[in-house]
């Protein structure tokens, strides 16, 4: 029987195992010693809910699908069709092709093709890599047509440390602020606001409790090297997702609006280039020349306690 997501790709180095998939070039499985590290899904499962897929060439929302862009107004289809919106890009569901492997790495590729809402050509690439201290993900962009195109990613990993519920997990997002988003169509008003002293402020590592979140996190604090980075802890473990000076918003959600087996049994923090709605608000939005190319990267440092 095929698996619903396609080829199974494993990879292995010392203690840890990722599976990656041939749809969408996602995450399956990660786990450290036999113990997860993401909330994943089943090899006879899709990736609901967005798992651990990559989101290009967009994250997030786009209102209506509908956008103006080189004099065009340009129309995607509804992906979300409760709120009206498109949703996470156009390559979730897309068959990728292996362009380099080895056992403790893989670089998967996709020519995305001109189509209605997207009419432009771009090479995307996705390669996943085990290192001594976790996980480094890359995506490279590049342009192969004959005019601009807009483009921004993100991806959509729930994390877990072992905690029955995200409920009693340590999280730390060093910002203090948040994109204000309406609450209907969770798009962004075009404010932020502060979210210090608020049930959403993880600004100091605190226990997630019974608080629904699902922000929008800018403003991110960044270290030395220059990355932004949130963690999320137990006694058992602790994880640090980090991400380059391409990304500039943490979106965090407990999964919360999940099919009720899936509700905050693992926390999503998604990095994301530019906020919802970028093709619109124009908002960090990345302008790709023709034939120029765009490198990013975020990752998992693993910290067993």
């Amino acid at each position: 029987m095929e698996p619903a997501s396609g080829s199974q790709f494993e990879l292995r180095r010392g203690g840890q195992r990722l599976v990656v998939v041939e749809v969408g070039a996602g995450l399956r499985e990660y786990e450290v010693d036999g113990q997860p590290i993401l909330d994943g899904f089943g090899i006879d499962q899709f990736a609901d809910g967005g798992r651990g897929q990559p989101l290009l060439p967009w994250p997030n929302r786009l209102a209506d699908g509908r956008y103006d862009f080189g004099g065009q107004q340009l129309q995607l289809p509804i992906t979300e069709t409760s709120r009206n919106n498109a949703i996470h890009g156009l390559t979730r569901w897309l068959n990728w092709t292996v362009a380099d492997r080895a056992e403790d790495g893989i670089r998967l590729a996709h020519m995305l093709h001109p189509q209605p809402g997207y009419p432009f050509v771009l090479a995307l690439e996705v390669e996943y890599a085990l290192t001594r201290g976790g996980l480094s993900v890359t995506t490279s962009a590049h342009n192969r047509g004959r005019h601009a195109l807009p483009f921004g990613a993100g991806q959509h990993p729930y994390f877990t440390v072992g905690t029955t519920l995200v409920d009693d997990a340590i999280l730390h997002v060093p910002s203090e602020r948040r994109l204000l988003l309406d609450p209907d169509r969770r798009l962004p008003t075009g404010e932020t606001a502060s979210s210090r002293g608020t049930d959403v402020d993880f600004s100091k590592p605190r226990a997630i409790g019974r608080t629904v979140v699902d922000e929008c996190y800018c403003g991110l604090e960044r270290d030395a090297e220059g990355r932004i980075w949130a963690t999320v802890a137990s006694p058992k473990r602790k994880l640090t997702i980090w991400a380059d000076h391409h990304y500039q918003y943490l979106q965090v959600f407990t999964g919360d609006t999940l099919a009720p087996e899936r509700r905050r049994r693992g926390l999503a923090i998604e990095p994301m280039t530019c906020p919802p709605d970028a093709f619109n608000s124009k908002v960090d939005l990345i302008m790709l020349e023709p034939d120029e190319r765009r490198m990013l990267q975020w990752g998992v440092d693993l910290t067993v306690l």
